[in-house]
């Protein structure tokens, strides 16, 4: 039997934890949730000192940003990095939340119904 792959999309982590359980009812144990972040690698917990030389870029310092200097480069170009302007109070809106399932085929239409009745994009 061949497997499936489901992506979809939701406004709320409730949403998709119901059509994980009814998903995970049809036999299904490969299913995740997780949310879509403006910033993929967090945050730092501990903002770091400009004293001690450990600054990867301007996100570092001002956004708190954890991850490389390559990452620190790209995330330095978001408005909010400035200081001029927070960029807004909720910068990702809408479907954030993403539930992906590998399904066997035979089961496949069912899941993709579950996810449609929750309002869900698939």
């Amino acid at each position: 039997m061949s497997e499936k792959n489901i992506i979809a999309y939701f406004k709320s982590p409730e949403e998709a934890g119901k059509v994980a359980d009814q998903i995970k009812s049809l036999g299904v144990d490969d299913i995740q949730i997780d949310r879509v972040r403006k910033y993929p690698l967090g945050s730092a917990d501990l903002l770091s000192s400009p004293l001690s030389g450990e600054i990867s870029s301007q996100a570092t310092l001002t956004l708190g940003s954890s991850g490389g200097r390559d990452t620190g480069i790209l995330l330095s170009s978001d408005v909010s990095a400035s200081g001029m302007s927070d960029g807004g109070q909720n910068p990702i809106t809408g479907r954030d939340i993403v539930l992906a399932a590998i399904v066997d085929e035979s089961i496949f239409e069912k899941a993709i119904q579950f996810v449609k009745d929750a309002d869900g994009l698939v």
